[in-house]
């Protein structure tokens, strides 16, 4: 491994500058085809969800202010919508516990309608709307998911245009990011509607957010920090990673996968057991160059939920392609139980044995796989990737 890191593309790596690796972060949005869906004369969206068995949902767009919005008939949009099941998994969460799940709908009911912040509800509404008829026909089943703004401005103040986007995807199933869709394109005479087994709340954060605060990614956080220290493009790293118009996956090593490849390569001089400051200070001595190449292994341009992952290894590049394009990139895979991934792995071209990702997709602090943020996606992994 340390032949294998001291004979890195260092060359290369001196031209990989600050403007190449933005321009492989930001990446255009695919469009959706010129035919837009016209759907059926009949109930407005508003009036379909009133009439339907969500009526939890409904209740939290009452709350957020939307049901003039969905009632237009000059406009046309795609609706996500959560269970009532999974609406009450919701309310679980944002009461802090206090009302269970198998409290009568009622008691739910009362919650969304009269202690869920107004401004809360109109943001995880508008997230979970689109504008335009998206049926599945139009989502591609290719890698990665499908990008389509909701109509949810994060920040107005900044621009008046900016928008929250959504993945969908058709590959391995249905899902709208990483959730399944239980039921598809339920049309409406201003709109199409799909059924979601979880309510998809918009990120808040941004992935630097998460490495910097987290200590299982210490050692991460040190190593991005030694990369950005090239003179060449001081800070490239964590700009991106603050970037809202970055659209990443990083593919995040714990502290035990980092002690164990900085051990080896010490020689045995560092042993695992030692604290994490001191790989830290190793980290610092090493080629920034060289811990460049391999932080920018570990992240992708775009964004890659697990359950778009291929179900037999595939290759996909990574920002390292920008300066060495004829890299193999990374090879990913997962495991599939009903429509849930149960398992995944990456596997880095020189690694002998594909990483693991940790599967646990709940939000953080204690989720590890499908981290949602505003400018990417998280993935704990529990081996280092090495690109030569």
């Amino acid at each position: 491994m340390k032949y294998i890191i001291k004979n890195f593309k260092t060359s290369l790596l001196l031209a990989f500058s600050a403007v190449l690796f933005l321009s492989s972060c930001n990446k255009k949005m695919e469009q959706l085809s010129d035919a837009p869906v016209t759907p059926p004369t009949g109930l407005t969206l508003a009036q379909t969800m009133a009439a339907s068995s969500d009526s939890l949902y409904y209740k939290l767009l009452v709350r957020g202010g939307l049901i003039n919005k969905i009632s237009r008939t000059d406009s046309i949009f795609t609706m996500f919508v959560p269970d009532n099941n999974a609406m009450r998994v919701f309310v679980n969460a944002a009461s802090g516990g206090a009302i269970p799940v198998a409290a009568p709908d009622a008691v739910h009911s009362a919650f969304i309608s009269g202690l869920l912040p107004a401004a809360s509800a109109n943001a995880i509404g508008s997230f979970n709307i689109c504008p335009q008829a998206i049926t599945t026909a139009s989502i591609p089943a290719t890698f990665p998911n499908f990008q389509y703004p909701s109509i949810l401005n994060p920040a107005p103040a900044l621009s008046a245009f900016l928008r929250l986007t959504t993945f969908p995807s058709t590959r391995n199933g249905a899902y709208l990011n990483n959730i399944p869709l239980l039921s598809t394109n339920t049309l409406a005479s201003n709109g199409v509607i799909h059924k979601t087994a979880a309510i998809a709340l918009p990120p808040s954060q941004y992935l630097w957010d998460r490495i910097n605060t987290d200590a299982t990614f210490s050692l991460l956080k040190a190593a991005i920090q030694r990369a950005d220290a090239d003179p060449t493009a001081p800070g490239a790293l964590q700009s991106a990673l603050l970037n809202i118009g970055a659209n990443l996956t990083v593919y995040a090593p714990d502290t035990t996968a980092f002690k164990n490849v900085l051990s080896f390569l010490s020689g045995g001089a560092l042993n695992p057991a030692m604290p994490n400051a001191v790989f830290a200070g190793f980290i610092g001595t090493l080629p920034i160059t060289t811990v460049k190449g391999i932080v920018v292994y570990h992240i992708m341009g775009t964004r890659a939920f697990s359950n778009n992952f291929p179900t037999t290894v595939t290759n996909y590049p990574t920002l390292l392609n920008g300066a060495i394009p004829a890299h193999p990139g990374l090879g990913l895979r997962a495991t599939f139980t009903g429509p849930m991934v149960s398992a995944a792995t990456v596997k880095g071209a020189a690694n002998g044995t594909a990483s693991n990702v940790v599967i646990n997709p709940t939000p953080a602090p204690g989720g590890s796989s499908d981290q949602f943020y505003l400018n990417g996606v998280l993935h704990r992994i529990d081996q280092v990737l090495l690109p030569q």
